[in-house]
């Protein structure tokens, strides 16, 4: 098979596309002929040496994609060859051909497509456990989004108002902070501005939970949640969080929580019931997804460059 490779650490340059043995499939895996990938930040940290890799080079990226089953080991029942699946955490992926423990599977209904499939599982159920887990979103609940127009932010602002909440979004720029009230956030305001007086100006009390992936503004996103109100932290792109003095804690009644799509997908049963949710909203028409940036395969370097650009506000696929 085909799969985009690297044998040392580096920038997109150390990637290339080489053919390599197919993999062997164990008595409780399927292998499946991948049809989209999805690429994420993750992969750049592993190609930088930043995150730990199992085994030796040639290593293989990729951890997110969608296809069709084409052999299924002795040990797999209810799946069959032809069959259409996903998956959001089996490294390997691109490539042409990814050996799926059963347990990871997760099966795409009709009316979705491998593009929308691979576009959707790791952002849709990191949006789906922030607000389902680590803060439970309630009627009429004002919350603040950071990064409200990133591809987790993008869901979170929908699923919120699914939820019957409202949505004060955070961006870097005019037009991102226009596609956040596209989809349905109520107001937007940019971090170049004095965000945090903005909201408190808004809501006196302050919001009551805010979903901060940034870092660097965590002690701000404290200020602007009310007393006895919740910081979601569940990233780092703009740089490591101040340290939390527990003392203000106490005295605020404020709560500082932290999210991990890992400790959340323990079983095939949340995998497969979390992902139908998604699924199922998507189909309804509730939940929508900004189009792809598709790259081939083949041209993994160029995907990689133009995911540490940070021009895109969608998803990046790879099609094999």
């Amino acid at each position: 098979m085909k799969a985009l490779v690297f044998k040392k650490f580096g920038g997109p340059d150390v990637l290339t596309y080489e053919t390599i043995p197919d993999p062997v499939i164990k008595e409780d895996e399927v292998l499946v002929r991948m049809k989209a990938i999805g690429l994420n930040f993750a992969d750049v940290y592993r190609r930088k040496g930043n995150y730990h890799l199992v085994g030796n080079p040639p290593y293989i990226l990729g951890y997110e994609g969608a296809g069709v089953v084409e052999a299924v080991g002795d040990a797999v029942q209810g799946f069959k060859k032809g069959d259409r699946i996903a998956f959001a955490d089996v490294p390997h992926a691109n490539a042409e051909l990814a050996a799926v423990p059963k347990d990871r599977i997760i099966p795409i209904p009709d009316g979705i497509s491998f593009e929308t499939a691979a576009s959707l599982l790791l952002q849709g159920l990191t949006a789906h456990y922030l607000t389902k887990d680590s803060y439970k979103i309630q009627e009429g609940d004002v919350v603040l989004v950071h990064a409200a127009a990133g591809g987790v932010g993008q869901l979170l602002v929908q699923i919120v108002n699914l939820l019957g909440g409202t949505v004060i979004g955070l961006t870097s720029s005019a037009e991102k902070a226009a596609k956040a009230k596209e989809l349905g956030a109520t107001s937007v305001y940019l971090y170049e501005e004095n965000w945090v007086e903005k909201v408190k100006e808004a809501y006196p009390n302050g919001v009551d939970v805010a979903y901060d992936s940034v870092g660097a503004t965590l002690m701000d996103s404290f200020s602007s949640v009310r007393t006895g109100g919740t910081v979601v932290f569940y990233g780092m792109a703009g740089g490591d969080p101040a340290l939390v003095d527990p003392r203000m804690l106490m005295d605020t009644s404020k709560t500082l929580t932290g999210g991990d799509l890992w400790n959340v997908l323990t079983s095939h049963e949340e995998r497969v019931g979390r992902s139908s949710e998604l699924f199922t909203w998507m189909l309804e028409e509730k939940l929508r997804l900004p189009a792809p940036t598709v790259f081939a395969l083949q041209d993994g370097q160029k995907a990689h460059e133009y995911l540490e650009s940070r021009k895109s506000t969608g998803k990046i696929l790879l099609l094999p």
